[in-house]
């Protein structure tokens, strides 16, 4: 098991894994319309393969322009995941409403 571990091979099974994840999970939204979209599938996932990628890296022995360049794209794609939420959920806020100077508190009308 250690040498599963130490050569890197656990981490192309989880890629493989998140490979199969990412397919099931498009082909559920195209075929039955329910799930995560695509693009938000995607980001994550990717941002995911890249930081499992970089651990490998390391587990490997690989140069540090491969660290940087794995961890590079998981943000790029973080951020592109971040900022397709953030778009989505950016509406008009509600806030409860606050009387003004001079406007009747506490249901009382003028009249």
């Amino acid at each position: 098991m250690e040498r599963f571990i130490a050569s890197g091979r656990i981490i192309d099974l989880i890629v493989a894994l998140m490979l199969v994840e990412a397919v099931a999970l498009v082909v559920l939204y195209r075929r039955a319309g329910r799930g995560i979209a695509p693009p938000d599938v995607l980001l994550n996932l990717m941002a995911g393969a890249s930081l499992m990628l970089a651990v490998r890296g390391v587990l490997t022995g690989a140069g540090a322009s491969w660290l940087l360049a794995c961890l590079g794209v998981s943000l790029v794609a973080h951020v592109g995941d971040l900022a397709r939420r953030w778009q989505r959920h950016a509406g008009p806020r509600q806030t409860a409403s606050v009387p003004s100077e001079g406007a009747p508190r506490g249901g009382a009308q003028r009249a």
